[in-house]
């Protein structure tokens, strides 16, 4: 993570790679003030969202040392490579850039320590259950947004070992489920290198 190459999105997916897109760094995205953990500047996520958001990436912080940051974006509309000095990205941190203008809307950079406790297989298996086109079309790019951030906080909370990581969280949309709303309930249904190495 280091290094950065061409852009945020550039790289974001494998779908990226044939349109060629162009690098965007707009700091001028960013929200002024100290940095905040989730941004959306695509308009995905309502107020309430982005503070329970907030709370479970803040929560998985404190309590494992890994900094979940989350980006709802539309490219071009998006901060790019901004956010790397924004967020302070380093080895301990998962960039989480969601964008379905790039085929799956689930893309990740994952710092060099969690590559080597978080298999990459992970990372596959979460973007083809919660990331494809179906389910977001479907469910809406919030559910797969806060599903993912939800299965990736209790792979991260897992005990080391063989095991780790080796089951994709069942999501259940609480708010849909308390509305009457059962079709948010039951979910539908790789790792790409953001910046380099």
């Amino acid at each position: 993570m280091a290094s950065t190459a061409a852009s945020l999105v550039v790289l974001a997916s494998p779908f990226a790679a044939h349109a060629r897109l162009e690098g965007v760094n707009n700091p001028n995205l960013l929200p002024p003030g100290p940095p905040v953990p989730v941004l959306d500047v695509a308009g995905y996520l309502t107020p309430g969202d982005v503070k329970r958001l907030t709370n479970e990436v803040t929560s998985l912080e404190r309590d494992t040392g890994v900094k979940l940051r989350v980006l709802a974006q539309a490219y071009p509309q998006t901060p790019g490579l901004a956010v790397k000095d924004y967020w302070n990205v380093d080895d301990d941190t998962v960039v989480f850039v969601a964008d379905p203008g790039l085929g799956n809307i689930l893309n990740f950079s994952v710092g060099g320590n969690l590559d080597l406790e978080v298999p990459p297989s992970f990372w596959t298996r979460l973007a083809n259950k919660y990331g494809t086109k179906f389910y977001w079309s479907d469910k809406g790019e919030e559910a797969s947004i806060s599903a993912a951030v939800n299965a990736i906080d209790q792979c991260l909370r897992e005990e080391p070992g063989r095991t780790k990581c080796s089951k994709i969280a069942e999501y259940v949309d609480f708010d849909a489920a308390a509305s009457g709303d059962a079709s948010n309930v039951n979910p539908g249904g790789g790792l790409f290198g953001l910046f380099g190495n």
